[in-house]
């Protein structure tokens, strides 16, 4: 199920967004009226796409928004009013922001709805593929960290560290990681 963060401190416009995600398969909707709700919110929930209306508080401003788009893997949609989309989407593009002007028909929030959903999945595929990553290096720096307390402990060279690690992860069926961390516990204890 796919979970939606609405940003409006308009109730008219709220229960319009509220109401087209609901029909369109989306049943766990949150909303806000002011932008450090909508920052508490991203940080206990992750959120599938953020919906932002502007103005907020009277206010075209731009900068919490490009603050919500950069720290957070949602994907945001954000709504202006026509007189400003030009201006603002060009200071937001960058920051894979999609604008959408007001007023709004449904076929248009339709087809940037599809656009936010496809870029959501693209920016998930990547978020998870950097967190793989991220976990091997970790990996590979524990490895190194063991190696070397064998070539300083146990008098070998680098070469020798590597394949009595790999050798003794073999034989108990371990992987390298843990036979790393198995190392390192025991000379910690030393």
């Amino acid at each position: 199920m796919e979970r939606a963060l609405i940003v409006c401190d308009n109730e008219k416009a709220s229960a319009f967004y509220k109401s087209y995600l609901k029909e369109n398969g989306y049943m766990d909707i949150l909303c806000v009226e002011s932008y450090p709700s909508a920052k508490r919110a991203i940080t206990d929930y992750d959120f599938d796409i953020c919906f932002i209306n502007l103005p907020m508080a009277g206010s075209n401003s731009v900068e919490q928004v490009i603050d919500i788009a950069e720290k957070n893997v949602c994907q945001v949609l954000l709504f202006i009013k026509a007189d400003y989309y030009d201006e603002i989407t060009d200071r937001v593009a960058d920051y894979g922001i999609i604008t959408v002007s007001k007023p709004i028909s449904k076929p248009l929030l339709w087809q940037a709805l599809r656009h936010a959903l496809a870029a959501q999945r693209r920016i998930g595929m990547a978020h998870r593929e950097s967190a793989k990553l991220e976990k091997k290096l970790d990996e590979l720096k524990v490895i190194s960290r063991a190696k070397l307390l064998l070539i300083i402990n146990e008098d070998m060279t680098e070469e020798e560290a590597h394949k009595q690690i790999e050798k003794n992860a073999m034989d108990l069926r371990i992987s390298r990681y843990q036979m790393a961390m198995d190392i390192i516990k025991k000379y910690q204890e030393k």
